[in-house]
């Protein structure tokens, strides 16, 4: 039962994608449907199993690789972290599934969607159930794979390629990373299995490695370089730029990877390694800073931007940035409940963003929406929750989550927990006004603002959308309630020994009985978002250009441009990068001095030495009788200073060869030679 939700969606993947055809369209989906139900079920079963009644489990499966100390085998942990993300992921990917069957039935390779759908599926659980840090990188390589797969699904398209391109080699800066804290992890304790590191860690807490003679922890390079890799998976300021222009995907796509699963691996890799950040602190408050950055950035170009799916893509950066910081505070629990609440709205708002492309004939500015709450009132009132939910409503799911973390980052009463507290605040502001901004611009105006040819063909989604979005609205509205007890209430014993804690870090007690009336703070400021965004585009639309203006057309403009950070790389990066690669690399190395001194050198040298030798042999007289005088001349000036003698014994002369009277003796030898011939 526990391998169920690793061979179900192998053995899917498999069929439909080798006889796909065979089956039809039909076919495939009943079989793609059946084996994501059961393994859903399976995943209830684990989760009842290892989360209500207390019991863990590895399950092994033989040895993988052997070459003395290193001994990794397939190995699969079931704990409490495993079995919740595994019923997340295996309930989100099921609807998902049951969404594309209404959504992409039109598509011509509507097959091979599914088959990329289910590969990532697989791999998204290797990634989950790994008990060891390698097979964790296997799962987090074949993720990867599958993100570039399903981004450029619709490889006739040049901006698909561009995206799935730049989606791939930003995230090889984290790999790498990733990969230098595996190797680092090994060289330390010469083991990589998860239960020996953690167990490990305490005995290597002062334990540093030195680096131009400086000594750094170990625990800390550790740390750091899987922070990193962290950073380029979830997104995070610096190497967040591939994730908007991941929306090139079918909507699907940027539902299940790109909001509620792969982008939430990097957050899942920090909480499993625990362990490791507990004895790095100064690499705790750097991924603090970096998470408060990260909401507060993504909440203000969220702010300016016109595609819909671009709107929901940098509110899912910036809700990452909460979980980031959450970790930062060595409050795992906190993040991982607002992991699992942000898959449930984020879902449903990704999918009610692809009803509605459905419904306007493919149109995804909101510029040319409007007016649509009337012909689509269903997606109109599911966006509307999952909206609510992601600013904060009171009792709704992503209430109890986001203000525990604010909460929990003012009462720890250190400068980068209150630098968290107050650019969280300020982003629960800015989330509130650009998310009522997209519901005005989409539903609320009164005047369309699309052509009568799309109004006229408006509809509302077929009926396995709707039930998808239908569910995942009942998750958006109860999931939290039902759940936070589980998950960060006091007294919690869920995760037993899958997170840790040094004893003083955690503060979900002081937060529990902090002031009432300062835990009102950031529901002040999302009303207040809320109110903003109300007056701005209704009694203040008339004079939005002066506005705008009036903020300032430079603020605005930087805003609109993401902070400049794609014409940062591509100018400083890219650019500079393809100059040196050029310019330096090719015509002065490769072109140059390794020609100079490799094959053109070589032949070139020849070629010249040989003229010169061939002039020597000029057959008068008078020019042999010169060079063997001269080379007489020489040998005895070389006796004389070098006491060398001409008749040596060739290994003792070939060991010294390289010595100046070995070079001598040669050169001489040389005339000699060309003398006597």
């Amino acid at each position: 039962m526990y391998l169920f939700p690793l061979f179900l969606p192998v053995i899917s993947w498999i069929c439909t994608g080798l006889f796909g055809k065979a089956l039809g369209k039909n076919g495939v989906i009943l079989l793609n449907i059946s084996c994501m139900i059961l393994t859903f079920l399976s995943t209830v079963f684990i989760f009842l199993e290892v989360c209500i009644y207390k019991y863990s489990c590895v399950v092994s499966l033989g040895s993988w690789i052997r070459c003395g100390l290193f001994d990794i085998s397939f190995e699969f942990l079931f704990d409490s972290i495993t079995a919740t993300m595994l019923l997340v992921v295996s309930f989100i990917s099921l609807l998902v599934h049951l969404y594309s069957i209404d959504y992409m039935k039109t598509d011509p390779h509507f097959i091979r969607f599914l088959t990329y759908l289910t590969l990532f599926t697989f791999f998204m659980f290797i990634l989950l159930t790994a008990g060891s840090l390698l097979q964790f990188f296997a799962g987090w390589e074949g993720v990867g794979l599958a993100s570039y797969l399903l981004i450029n699904f619709w490889f006739t398209r040049t901006q698909a390629n561009i995206s799935a391109l730049k989606a791939l080699i930003v995230n090889r800066f984290g790999d790498f990373a990733f990969y230098i804290a595996l190797l680092l992890a090994f060289f330390t304790f010469k083991s990589l299995n998860f239960y020996t590191l953690f167990a490990l860690c305490a005995s290597y807490a002062t334990t540093s490695l030195f680096i131009l003679q400086h000594p750094i922890a170990i625990l800390t390079l550790i740390s750091l370089f899987l922070f990193i890799g962290a950073v380029g998976k979830s997104a995070q300021l610096g190497l967040h730029v591939w994730l908007p222009d991941a929306m090139e995907g079918p909507t699907p796509v940027s539902a299940l990877i790109h909001a509620a699963t792969m982008v939430t691996a990097g957050i899942f890799l920090l909480i499993r390694c625990s362990s490791f950040l507990e004895y790095a602190p100064m690499v705790l408050a750097f991924i603090t800073i970096t998470g408060a950055l990260t909401a507060f950035f993504a909440a203000t170009v969220g702010l300016v931007q016109t595609d819909l799916k671009k709107i929901i893509a940098y509110s899912t950066c910036s809700q990452l940035g909460y979980m980031i910081f959450a970790c930062g505070l060595s409050n795992y629990n906190a993040s991982f409940f607002h992991l699992i609440n942000h898959a449930f709205f984020k879902a449903l708002l990704f999918l009610c963003a692809g009803s509605i492309i459905h419904a306007v004939s493919n149109e995804q500015d909101v510029r040319k929406m409007g007016g649509l709450a009337k012909v689509l009132p269903v997606t109109y009132s599911l966006m509307l929750i999952g909206t609510m939910s992601l600013v904060g409503f009171p009792f709704l799911t992503g209430f109890y989550s986001k203000d525990s973390i604010l909460e929990i980052a003012f009462v720890s009463f250190t400068f980068v927990g209150l630098f968290a507290y107050w650019f969280g605040t300020l982003s629960v502001f800015l989330t509130a006004f650009y998310s009522f901004r997209l519901l005005w611009l989409t539903f609320w105006t009164s005047l369309p603002s699309g052509k009568r040819t799309t109004y006229l063909h408006v509809h509302e989604a077929p009926v396995f959308m709707r039930l998808a979005l239908i569910v995942l609205a009942f998750g958006s509205i109860l999931w939290g309630f039902l759940t936070k007890e589980l998950f960060i209430g006091l007294g919690v014993d869920a995760w037993k020994t899958a997170i840790f804690f040094v004893p003083g870090a955690y503060t979900m007690l002081e937060a529990e009985f902090w002031l009432g009336s300062l835990k009102l703070i950031p529901l002040v400021f999302s009303f207040a978002g809320i109110i903003s965004s109300f007056c701005v585009y209704t009694i203040f639309a008339a004079h939005f250009n002066q506005i705008r203006w009036l903020a300032g057309i430079r603020i605005y403009n930087f805003l609109s441009k993401k902070w400049f950070f794609d014409r940062i790389y591509n100018v400083v990066v890219v650019q500079q990068s393809f100059w040196f690669s050029y310019y330096i690399t090719l015509k002065q190395i490769d072109r140059g001095l390794l020609e100079l001194f490799g094959p053109f050198g070589l032949v070139t040298s020849f070629s010249f030495l040989s003229n010169k030798l061939i002039r020597l042999q000029s057959g008068f007289i008078y020019q042999s009788i010169f060079l063997i005088a001269l080379s007489l001349f020489a040998y005895s000036f070389g006796t004389l200073i070098f006491e060398f003698d001409l008749f040596i014994d060739m290994p003792s002369f070939l060991g010294s060869a390289a010595s100046l009277e070995g070079i001598l003796f040669l050169l001489i030898s040389l005339l000699l030679i060309g003398g006597l011939f």
